[in-house]
């Protein structure tokens, strides 16, 4: 339960600055917010990172709905159970639940992160979200999943006495 309120949270959070910045800029304007390191920019983006596949909606779907239910398999079968594992699925979870309803609702993702030290593509809060648990998830497999989560057979039962 507690898993479903996180995630909802995540997702609000996300759906919510893409309502405020849809609703207070026009495509392509600019705002002021963290000078001078972030500033808002309305953009739509009709592919993936970087515009990548851009037009392709519907396999941009398939695959989020593919990868999305891989982790979430993962979560509710309980294979991934250390925190940082869980921390990890949540936030994909929730940055691709953020990304695919804006897919579903309107055919691109809203964008608003413009990084002004920077020339870096304008991404979204979904964004932030796959990527900080693409890299917790990494972490959490390379250092941690082998120690805490991963399952080992049982040699106690096994007749031939191999371990």
């Amino acid at each position: 339960m507690l898993y479903l309120i996180i995630l909802a949270a995540l997702i609000a959070a996300d759906q919510g600055l893409k309502y405020w910045t849809v609703t207070h800029l026009a495509l392509g304007e600019t705002t002021a917010f963290l000078p001078p390191l972030v500033q808002l920019t309305r953009l739509h983006n009709y592919g993936a990172a970087w515009s990548s596949l851009s037009g392709k909606t519907v396999v941009l779907l398939v695959v989020t709905t593919i990868l999305m239910a891989a982790v979430a398999v993962l979560l509710v079968k309980k294979i991934v159970r250390h925190p940082l594992g869980v921390t990890a699925g949540l936030l994909i979870l929730g940055g691709g639940i953020g990304n695919y309803i804006d897919r579903i609702a309107h055919g691109y993702v809203v964008d608003m992160f413009d990084l002004m030290f920077m020339n870096y593509p304008v991404f979204n809060l979904a964004d932030c979200f796959v990527v900080v648990g693409a890299i917790l998830g990494a972490v959490y497999y390379l250092w941690i999943y082998d120690k805490y989560d991963k399952r080992t057979k049982n040699h106690d039962n096994d007749p031939a006495g191999d371990k």
